[in-house]
C-alpha cells in the first residue's frame, strides 16, 4: 500500500509540473513571479512582448507606441510590458509585416499604403491623391465602418488589424527646386514607398518613382539617390530630413495611417481581459498621437523656417487635376466602391 500511494503522489507531482508548463507563447516572454511581487496572480503569468516600428525615437511612430506601452502597462497594474523597438532594430517595413505575419514580431505600426499595401491591396487607398478633405474626414473614415472593414481585410491575411495610429497628411520636398505647379515636378526622381499606387502618382506627375526603404531615406537624399521625397511635417521633422531637403511644397497631397497589426500567435495567447487591454489601449494612444501631433505642427513649420526651409504653397487645383487617373491606375487593387464610400463620407 505504501507503493502504491507512493506512486500516486509522483504521478500528481508529474501532472502538476506538466500542467505548469502550458500556456506558453514563443512570440513573447512571460515572468512566472509570485503574485505578492506584482498585481497579478500564479496563473497569470507577466506577459512581455515585441512592437517594432522604423521610426526614430521622435517619430510618429513612436510617440503613439509610447502612449500605448503607457496605457497598456497601467491598465494591466504591470501584468503586461511592452517593448519597443524602434529605428528598424527589428528590420524594415517589409520584414515587420512578414515578422507579424510568421509571429517572430508580435506587433508593429506602420504606413498602411506602403509594405501592408502589397499585402493588404485595399490599403492603397490611402496612396490616392487629394481623395481626404481634411482631418475631420479622415478620423470619420478610419474610427468608421470603413476603417473597421480594411482591418478585416488584414485579419484575413494571417495578422490582426488593431487600429490606426497618426502619420499625417504627406508634402513634397525636394534638395534645391521649388515646386509650386505640376510641372515643377517633371524628371525629377522621388522616393516613394513600395506599393503600385505610389508609383503611378509620380508617373502622373511625370516624376521618376524610386522606391527606397524608409530606414534608408535620408542616407539615399543626402547622397542623391533621389532628389526629393514626400512626407507629413512631424516626419520631416523626426526625420531631419531638412538637413538635406530646402524645399518644402505643402501639397497635403494624402494622408496616411499608421496601421497598428499584430501576429495572430501572440493575439492567440492572451485571455479575453488582456486582448480587451490591449484594444483599449490602442484606442487611447490613437487619441493621444493625434492630440500631440496636431499641437506641434505649427510650431513645427515655423522652426522649419528658422533651418533654411523655403516653404511654398502649391496649385492644389493643378495637381488635383493631373493625378485624377491615379484610382484608375490601381483599380484591380482598390474597388471602385471604396474610393466612392470615402468620397461620400466626406458630406
Amino acid at each position: 500500500m505504501k507503493k502504491q500511494a507512493g506512486l500516486i503522489v509522483l504521478s500528481a507531482t508529474l501532472m502538476a509540473g506538466l500542467l505548469a508548463g502550458c500556456g506558453s507563447n514563443s512570440g513573447s516572454s512571460t515572468d512566472k513571479k509570485d503574485a505578492s511581487a506584482g498585481n497579478q496572480t500564479a496563473n497569470s503569468p507577466k506577459v512581455t512582448f515585441k512592437l517594432a516600428h522604423t521610426g526614430s525615437d521622435t517619430h510618429q511612430y513612436n510617440i503613439a507606441a509610447e502612449a500605448f506601452k503607457k496605457s497598456l502597462e497601467e491598465k494591466s497594474k504591470g501584468a503586461m510590458e511592452v517593448k519597443i523597438y524602434s529605428n528598424a532594430k527589428l528590420g524594415s517595413e517589409k520584414d515587420a509585416v512578414e515578422g507579424v505575419q510568421n509571429g517572430t514580431i508580435d506587433m508593429t505600426t506602420l504606413a498602411a499604403d506602403s509594405s501592408l499595401a502589397n499585402v493588404v491591396p485595399e490599403m492603397n487607398v490611402f496612396g490616392i491623391p487629394f481623395l481626404f478633405k481634411g482631418k475631420e474626414h479622415v478620423y470619420g473614415v478610419l474610427d468608421g465602418e470603413i476603417g473597421k472593414s480594411l482591418l478585416k481585410k488584414v485579419d484575413e491575411k494571417g495578422m490582426v488589424g488593431l487600429g490606426y495610429w497618426e502619420v499625417g497628411f504627406r508634402n513634397m520636398t525636394t534638395k534645391n527646386k521649388a515646386v509650386v505647379k505640376p510641372e515643377d515636378m517633371k524628371g525629377l526622381k522621388i522616393r516613394v514607398q513600395p506599393a503600385p499606387v505610389w508609383n503611378e502618382f509620380m508617373k502622373s506627375l511625370e516624376a521618376n518613382p524610386t522606391p527606397v526603404n524608409f530606414n534608408e531615406l535620408y542616407s539615399a537624399l543626402e547622397q542623391g539617390v533621389v532628389d526629393g521625397q514626400e512626407n507629413p511635417i512631424a516626419t520631416i521633422m523626426s526625420m531631419k530630413f531638412y538637413e538635406v531637403q530646402k524645399q518644402l511644397a505643402l501639397t497635403n497631397h494624402t494622408y496616411t495611417p499608421a496601421a497598428v497589426i499584430a501576429s495572430k500567435k501572440f493575439m492567440n495567447s492572451l485571455n479575453d481581459e488582456q486582448k480587451q487591454w490591449v484594444q483599449e489601449a490602442v484606442q487611447a494612444a490613437t487619441a493621444s498621437a493625434r492630440k500631440t501631433l496636431a499641437d506641434a505642427e505649427t510650431k513645427s513649420l515655423e522652426e522649419l523656417k528658422t533651418k533654411g526651409v523655403n516653404i511654398t504653397k502649391p496649385d492644389a487645383e493643378a495637381f488635383t487635376a493631373v493625378t485624377k487617373d491615379v484610382s484608375k491606375a490601381v483599380a484591380d487593387k482598390v474597388p471602385q466602391d471604396l474610393i466612392e464610400k470615402i468620397k461620400a463620407a466626406a458630406k
